[in-house]
Formats: structure tokens, C-alpha cells, sequence
């Protein structure tokens, strides 16, 4: 999001005005010295333990903390420090979820412990003394995530929920009838917008390209995508029916019925506050995490307010993708590291395979004297910085998805900045991450985008400056419209940024997603993304001459600024292309196989045969086991059900009522499933 609010290591962020002659000269000059951030929790600090400390850190969970948390780590060393320093709190950072255990230890998660101290403590000679100990591998401070609201631009809702205008959606030949769709020019631009200017026109598809790919896919439920943001609007008539569910949980209860380490967790998880209730209705809250969380899945085809671009068809039966709110920010509350980790983790443990981020830290070329830290300029700076952070987002990226299902590991979209810098902000530079830049309706880069050979993708993000006249503080100059929750009140409105750029594109790789699983097509993650990459279309040929746009256009004595195009040349990316994703998706990857099956003696397992084939919920099926003693097969509709009898292994085999065949092997052991862990 960019100019009605303004976030510090947080929402990408944005810069200082700056002539153009002054702003191309800053974008070639050394890359200031990075500085720690100052704005860390008081008297925390994350500590990482070497693994041959595994066994006593277990058992110390296990015999003297309660809920988790304990006052000492069970090594005398530390324990010493800990206890020379003032340290009262000593809590494992990633709760045990024992359907995920195994993979954590393996990453080496569980050795990641949060430490409180006396707020009068000396956080920098802990550090120091920390870092001395053999068992201790990594100390870094807490930081965090700080929101700063200017307070005279407050989001405005264009319409209230249920009150949308008188629809031209049949008039345009649109997919759905949902009544505001025409303003949503980032999915079908058809050139020849009510906010054009003079010097700036929008051009028929300069957009994501919506159109072609909704005739292939609209969407799928089985694709999850987690919005690390403010609180998403849970119960929005144009998001409830799209929102995920976990059915174990009831909103906000003190109670883990599901066992995953996380109490109430039903929508998703608040991790400001640490409760499971997400919220939106704070006197700070902005409604961005709905805007965001809408313009991936807004509910398409119910004759409400917006579209999303994986938003299924509800007038046909087809649900889109489901959007699980993983709250950074709530009213006055905002995220630390700590906190950051633990959702990006929760994301890939419950599901989720693309984490929609519409944050970072400053971009190594933000403006100093206006008083912008820069952040880190390199990946090895950045992980130095924030190894906690690093590991998380690997974790994800490794982990998320599944080898049985539509991909295995999980994408991480991140927004570049908005802070006008030839440099995009981390964690988005990572080159692990797909990094988004923001473009306006005629395909130029969005005034405050930043850029640089570290963005991969651009999409839509609107550009105020640019079809704004000095003076207008018009909220519809060629900005991005979608859901959104002001004061508690569901509605629509106008934002603009790369933070609105970023959700366009996880929105195309859900829906990319989703027509693999209609496919019954597997990916490994980075197969996935090279191919969103493959069918991006080019932007190079567009960037020649220069730009006009009226920096902070809204502000009288504002001054019009002049950019030269060729500067962006190679360092936009290109424009995701939904239609061009999708055709590709038919001749790549995998056809899905029904996995081997582990099962204990005298226990079951069940497997839905419907996700291993074309069609398969229209199938019927029979199924036969080589070795009956092994193990016993039933089928009821599309549902297998395995039955361990001995230990042994032994080969089965699938038939489907349309000729198709797959082979799977079945393995009975004693006590399938204990990872014996602790």
C-alpha cells in the first residue's frame, strides 16, 4: 500500500519526493551503510541452540514448562548467563504440532527459543555473552514490526457491502455479474478508463489477463493462501464463502482442539496478539488485509461488489481458492520476528502453499535524509540481519504442499517496496521469493515502485501520482479497487502500492494452482515459479522515454516529475499473464499418482481417489490388493479405505470406470506414524 499509509519494516514503504534529475543520480550512487534497526523489542532476544542440545532442551519442555514456557533452559551454561542477565522467560519458539515434529527437528526449528528479560537489562552485552556459549549457534534481537498511520488519510469506502452501483459488467461482455468488476482494471483492461489524463492513458491489456484464463479455471479450494497482514475480514459477504476453516476450532477459544500448538485458530491465527480471534475493527485498523485477501479471492459470480482473480464461480457451482489470515498487525499491536516466523511456519503447517507478504524492510536506497534507515542490500547482509527470518521463509518454501498433491513446497510473494528505489526491499529480494513491482494502467512502472534486477514479476498496483491532477485528491486516479473493512463495516474502496500489486500475482499462481488440480498436474515449487516466469509477457519494449507524474499530486505547490523509462529496462520483470499460465499448465509438470500408504496394524487409512484422477469425483472405482493378509481394501464412492493385518508390504492397484490404472504400494508396520521424537 502506498500514501494513505506509510509502515516501517512492514507494509513496503514509501519514499520521499525528489526531483528526477536528483532521483536517477541517488539510484546509481554506493549503497549507503546498512544499520541495525533500533526498533527492537525491549528485553527479548531469539537464541538458536546448537543440536547437540536437542535432548536436554526436550527435556526441559517436558518436565518444567507450563504452556510452554519455562524460566531455564536445562544447560548450566546457559542457565548461568540466563541467570546473571535477568531472564524470566525461556520459551520454545515454534509450538509442538506433532503432525509436523518430525520435519521442524529436521529443519532445526525446534532449537529456535525466545528469552525475556528484565526490561532493565542490557540487551546488547546479552547478546555478547550469548554468542560466547558452544551451545548456542545464533543470537539476534527481536525487531519489530512497527506501523506508522498518517493520520489525515483514512481508507474511505467507496461502497458499503450489499450497496454496490448499478452494474455494466453485461455491458463489457465480463465472465461474472458482480456489479463494481468494470473498475477492477488489473484483471481485464479494456483501455479508455473514467481517470485518464491527458498525459496519461490507460492501454487495452495492461492487466493480468483475467479474462482468457477464467475461461480455462476460476479457482479451487483446495489451493490455500495465507495473507500475512493485518486481520482479513473473516465474515465480509464477498469473502466469507472463500475464507479457510479449520473445522477442529472455534474462533478465538482457549481451547487447541486440533492439537497444531495454536488455541481458537479457526480462520487463521492472530499472531499480535497471540489468540486465535482475528480482528479488524480497531481504531487503527486499515482494512489492507481485506483489500489484499480480495484480490485474490473476493467470491466471483454472486452479484456482490468485486471479483477476486481466484474467486471461483459461485453462479456455476465452482468455489475459489480459500484465504487463511495470518494477522500481523492488530489495532495498536505490531508483529516482532518472533512472531513473523511463527505465521510463515503456521502457513506451511496448516496447509497454505503461497504466503501473500505486502511487507519488507526499506530498500537499501531509501532516501537518509528524510530520515529512512536503509535496510540490507544483499542476501547475505539480510541473512546476517535476520536469520530467524531467512530460516522461516526456507522452511516454507521447502515444506509447504506436499509430494502427493498439486506442489511440493510453497511459493513466497513478496510486494518490492514502495519507496521509488532502484533497489527492492527484503525479504521480497531474496531470491528464493517472487518479488513484485507495481505498474500503472498503461504498462509504465508505478511512480513509487521500487525496482531493480531482484524483481521477477510486475503486476498492477495503480498510480495516483500519475493520473492525478495537482490538487485532485480524487481516490479513484487509476488506483486498485477491492474489498474492504472500515470501522468495522464491510465495504469497497481504492488503494494503491506494490502491496496491490503483490496479491494480483498470488492470485494468478492460485488460480495457476488450481487448474494444475483440475488437471490432476504436479510441481515442485521452483518448477512452478519458472514457469509463472516462462509466461510472463515482456515489459522492456514499453520502457522508452520519459514519464510524467505529480509526486504527492494532493498536496498543493506538488511538483511534476519526470522519469526516464529506459532506467526500468530489465528491471521490472515482467507482467504476470494468468491466460498464458494456465495454457502452459496443460503441457507441464506431473500427472498426480496415488501415493504409497503406511498404516499401523489393526489401524486404517484413508485416501480420496477423486484428487488422483481427471474428473475423479464423476469416477467410480475398484480396487485390489496383491497380499489380502497384508492388508484389506475398501471403497466407498471415491473414498479408499486401507486396513493394516500383519506387517509386511504389498502392491495394490486402482481402476477407474474410464480404463485409467494406477499401481500404489502398501506398507504395514507395528507403529506406523510415531516418530518417537521425545
Amino acid at each position: 500500500m502506498k500514501k494513505k499509509f506509510i509502515y516501517v519494516a512492514l507494509f513496503a514503504l514509501l519514499a520521499a519526493a525528489c526531483s528526477d534529475e536528483t532521483f536517477i543520480e541517488e539510484q546509481t550512487s554506493e549503497t549507503p551503510a546498512i544499520e541495525t534497526p533500533s526498533d527492537t523489542a525491549i528485553g527479548e532476544l531469539l537464541i538458536k541452540f546448537t543440536p547437540e542440545m536437542s535432548d536436554i532442551l526436550d527435556r526441559t519442555l517436558q518436565t518444567r514448562a507450563v504452556d510452554g514456557v519455562s524460566t531455564r533452559s536445562g544447560i548450566p551454561s546457559t542457565d548461568e548467563v540466563l541467570a546473571i542477565l535477568g531472564a524470566y522467560h525461556f520459551e520454545r519458539l515454534f509450538p509442538v504440532d506433532k503432525r509436523n515434529e518430525e520435519r521442524t527437528r529436521k529443519a532445526g526449528m525446534h532449537l529456535w527459543y525466545l528469552v525475556r528479560f528484565d526490561e532493565n537489562a542490557d540487551i546488547e552485552s546479552a547478546k555478547a555473552e550469548l554468542s560466547k556459549l558452544g551451545e548456542i549457534s545464533k543470537v539476534q534481537s527481536n525487531h519489530t514490526l512497527k506501523r506508522i498511520q498518517n493520520p489525515n488519510a483514512r481508507p474511505v469506502l467507496v461502497s458499503k457491502a450489499g450497496q454496490g452501483i448499478q452494474t455494466r459488467v453485461a455491458a463489457n461482455g465480463y465472465l461474472f455479474n458482480d456489479p463494481e468488476l468494470y473498475r477492477q482494471w488489473g484483471y481485464i483492461n479494456l483501455g479508455g478508463y473514467e481517470f485518464e489524463k491527458e498525459w496519461a492513458k490507460s492501454i487495452a491489456g495492461a492487466d493480468v489477463n483475467c479474462k482468457e484464463a477464467w475461461e480455462l479455471c476460476t479457482g479451487d479450494p483446495s489451493i490455500i493462501v495465507a495473507v500475512l497482514d493485518e486481520g482479513v475480514m473473516w465474515n465480509h459477504p464477498d469473502l466469507a464463502a472463500n475464507m479457510w476453516v479449520n473445522e477442529a476450532e472455534v474462533h478465538g477459544s482457549n481451547d487447541d482442539s486440533d492439537g497444531n500448538g495454536y488455541k481458537g485458530d479457526r480462520y487463521g491465527y492472530n499472531f499480535a496478539t497471540n489468540k486465535g480471534y482475528i480482528t479488524y475493527t480497531g481504531t487503527d485498523a486499515t482494512g489492507h488485509g481485506t483489500h489484499v485477501a480480495g484480490t485474490i479471492a473476493a467470491v466471483n459470480g454472486n452479484g456482490e461488489g468485486v471479483c477476486g482473480v481466484a474467486g471461483g464461480n459461485m453462479a456455476a457451482g465452482e468455489s475459489g481458492v480459500k484465504i487463511m489470515s495470518c494477522q500481523l498487525f492488530d489495532n495498536q499491536y505490531g508483529a516482532t520476528l518472533a512472531m513473523e516466523a511463527r505465521a510463515i511456519k503456521y502457513a506451511a503447517d496448516n496447509g497454505a502453499v503461497i504466503i501473500q507478504c505486502s511487507w519488507g524492510y526499506n530498500s537499501a536506497l531509501s532516501n537518509i535524509i528524510l530520515g529512512y534507515t536503509p535496510g540490507p542490500a544483499t542476501e547475505e547482509e539480510w541473512a546476517e540481519l535476520y536469520p530467524l527470518e531467512k530460516e522461516a521463509l526456507d522452511y516454507f518454501i521447502h515444506n509447504a504442499g506436499s509430494p502427493n498433491g498439486v506442489i511440493e513446497g510453497g511459493l513466497a510473494i513478496f510486494a518490492a517496496g514502495n519507496e521509488y528505489a532502484g533497489i527492492p526491499a527484503f525479504p521480497g529480494a531474496y531470491s528464493k521469493c517472487i518479488c513484485v513491482g507495481a505498474l500503472a494502467a498503461d504498462y509504465t512502472p508505478s511512480s513509487y515502485t521500487d525496482y531493480g534486477v531482484e524483481v521477477d514479476l510486475s503486476a498492477p498496483g495503480g498510480d495516483g501520482d500519475y493520473y492525478g491532477l495537482v490538487g485532485d485528491e480524487s481516490e479513484e486516479g487509476g488506483q486498485i479497487y477491492s474489498t474492504m473493512a472500515v470501522n468495522g463495516e464491510a465495504g469497497y474502496g481504492y488503494y494503491e502500492g506494490t502491496s496491490m500489486a503483490c496479491p494480483h500475482v498470488s492470485g494468478v499462481a492460485a488460480l495457476g494452482l488450481s487448474y494444475a488440480a483440475k488437471l490432476r498436474k504436479h510441481f515442485k515449487a521452483e518448477e512452478f515459479m519458472e514457469l509463472m516466469l516462462a509466461t510472463a509477457s515482456e515489459l522492456d519494449d514499453k520502457y522508452t522515454g520519459e514519464k510524467l507524474y505529480h509526486y504527492f499530486h494532493s498536496s498543493p505547490g506538488s511538483p511534476a516529475t519526470k522519469v526516464d523509462l529506459s532506467q526500468y529496462q530489465g528491471k521490472m520483470g515482467k507482467l504476470v499473464n494468468a491466460g498464458a499460465l494456465l495454457r502452459a499448465i496443460e503441457g507441464s509438470g506431473n500427472a498426480m499418482k496415488v501415493p504409497n500408504v503406511y498404516v499401523a496394524v489393526g489401524s486404517h487409512q484413508t485416501i480420496d481417489l477423486a484428487s488422483y484422477f481427471v474428473d475423479g469425483d464423476k469416477l467410480s472405482y475398484t480396487c485390489n490388493v496383491s497380499n489380502g493378509s497384508t492388508a484389506t481394501l475398501q471403497v466407498v464412492g471415491s473414498t479408499l479405505t486401507v486396513t493394516g493385518n500383519s506387517v509386511g508390504s504389498t502392491t495394490a492397484t486402482v481402476k477407474t470406470s474410464n480404463g485409467k490404472e494406477q499401481n500404489f504400494t502398501i506398507t504395514v508396520r507395528e507403529n506406523a506414524g510415531d516418530n518417537g521424537w521425545m
